[in-house]
């Protein structure tokens, strides 16, 4: 007997109704059995993007881990986002699942500033970043090639020495400065030349064009989006990012164009061509058949971008603050001039190999890095369902390291929030991703790749400008008057730029170079 029409939709119906009753408990009871990290209520649309947005989101979810803990769920629009405080659970992110969180989320930055996601910051996990990381750490900050470079850095830093001489009894604008020689620098290892303030060969751009355009790219890949977290909104560009994004990128991508095209220029027709600077390294790479990933010429601009941005920002940065320490502070800025008068003497400069007899210097610059270094680490992003300290991470959340929060943690730091770098003294933590509690350059495999270039920029600029001058706010102005707020960045800046006095201590021709 053949079944009618409603009787199929009739037994349809039924095992559906049967289906349904089977499975929903199932869904409930694995919703139920998720155990997912503690956190505060979310709205509907916005998620808790209320309780982060504003001039200090670092200092907003410090005090969400106060009050939730060292693991706390958030929701960015409708995104899930875990927040990890505590030397514990940046180890299980960093090291313990260190490839489950390697990913990182797809975000405007990223598509806008980092040549659509081709550059090292923001390049999906996979086969193109394990190239890429390779080639940092095989092509790009060897010993060998960092050692080769040591010329530079040191003719650089005589230029710096030799200004601030001329300079001296002056009230100077100290971050101006920093930011010369840190540029300078990079450019030179990079790009193979430096960048004068004069515009000189048709569209080239002037050091001060490219400081301003650094700042720029740094200030926007560290902002908080809304388009990013409610992508239905992201056309309404309402915070105007995008447009920022956008332009910044096209004055630098005008910029690497020129750079590409010269030194394509300087080694056509030359065999046996050597490499002279990290672009030349990028382009031979790119002509390599045998690579798993063939680099493109986007892939060469966004790598190329990523190196000069990165080592500028964060030498300057972390000087200028260091400084502002030590004039706040007289009586440590003392006791580092103490130091190296000790080991060096008033008849030569600070070098590179004396880094390692000078434990006061080493240990100023670790104490600013805690205390001023990045405030939160990269976003990563879950590839699959994982358990962090009895928590369900499910897939596609997006966590972040809050280094704010560890960096000032009471039950690791006494008087957290005084600057001291006696507590480095004669312990063994370092800034190489090893000790969790000090993460300046992150860890795992997406660690700054060129933290060794920056902090040999770092210790050489602060030991010889320490040996070199003596160091004072102007006029009348106490270190107590010293504003030392911060503005919220990938590395926070100092809100009002330092300006200080420096004079000579050492003998008049050392300062003839």
């Amino acid at each position: 007997m053949e079944l009618t029409h409603h009787s199929w939709v009739s037994c349809w119906a039924a095992w559906l109704a049967t289906l349904a009753v089977i499975l929903i408990p199932l869904h409930l009871l694995r919703r139920r059995k998720l155990n997912l990290p503690p956190g505060p209520k979310s709205w509907p649309i916005i998620g808790n993007l209320n309780l982060i947005m504003g001039p200090a989101p670092h200092r907003s979810v410090d005090a969400l881990c106060k009050k939730y803990g060292p693991i706390v769920q958030l929701k960015f629009g409708s995104f899930p986002v875990v927040v990890c405080s505590s030397v514990e659970m940046a180890k299980a992110i960093l090291k313990s699942h260190d490839a489950i969180f390697a990913y990182r989320p797809k975000m405007a930055a990223g598509k806008y500033t980092g040549y659509n996601f081709s550059n090292i910051t923001w390049s999906p996990y996979g086969p193109y970043f394990n190239q890429a990381r390779k080639i940092c750490t095989m092509e790009l900050f060897t010993a060998k090639r960092l050692k080769s470079y040591e010329y530079i850095r040191v003719e650089e830093l005589n230029v710096l020495l030799k200004h601030l001489y001329e300079s001296s009894g002056k009230p100077i604008a100290l971050k101006d400065h920093l930011a010369d020689v840190s540029l300078n620098v990079i450019s030179r290892v990079v790009l193979g030349k430096k960048y004068s303030n004069e515009r000189q060969n048709g569209i080239e751009i002037t050091r001060h064009e490219l400081k301003e355009m650094i700042d720029e790219l740094i200030l926007l890949n560290g902002v908080f989006d809304i388009g990013d977290s409610i992508p239905w909104l992201g056309f309404l560009d309402l915070q105007g990012n995008i447009k920022r994004m956008k332009a910044v990128a096209k004055k630098f991508d005008r910029f690497l164009e020129q750079v590409v095209d010269e030194h394509n220029a300087r080694r056509k027709g030359i065999d046996n061509y050597v490499a002279k600077d990290m672009v030349d390294v990028l382009l031979l790479l790119a002509d390599d058949p045998t690579l798993e990933v063939r680099l493109d010429r986007h892939s060469v601009k966004g790598f190329t971008l990523d190196l000069i941005a990165g080592a500028t920002e964060t030498s300057t940065l972390m000087l200028e603050w260091a400084f502002a320490e030590l004039v706040k502070n007289p009586e440590i800025l003392d006791k580092a001039t103490e130091e190296l008068d000790r080991v060096i003497g008033k008849e030569r400069w600070f070098e590179e190999k004396d880094i390692v007899n000078l434990p006061f210097i080493e240990a100023i610059i670790k104490e600013t890095m805690r205390l001023h270094g990045a405030p939160m680490l990269m976003p990563r992003m879950a590839r699959e369902d994982c358990k962090v300290a009895a928590y369900d991470i499910l897939k596609g959340t997006q966590v972040l390291v809050n280094t704010w929060t560890i960096e000032r943690d009471p039950a690791l730091w006494e008087n957290p929030n005084e600057f001291c770098p006696e507590r480095f003294l004669g312990k063994s933590i370092d800034v190489k991703g090893n000790d969790f509690e000090l993460l300046p350059f992150g860890a795992g495999r997406r660690m700054c790749p060129g933290y060794s270039h920056g902090l040999k920029v770092i210790q050489s600029s602060l030991a010889n400008l320490l040996h070199g001058f003596t160091w004072k706010l102007p006029g009348n102005m106490s270190n107590k008057e010293l504003n030392m707020e911060e503005v919220f960045k990938l590395a926070n800046q100092k809100k009002i730029p330092l300006e200080v006095v420096a004079q000579p201590r050492l003998a008049p021709h050392l300062y003839n170079m």
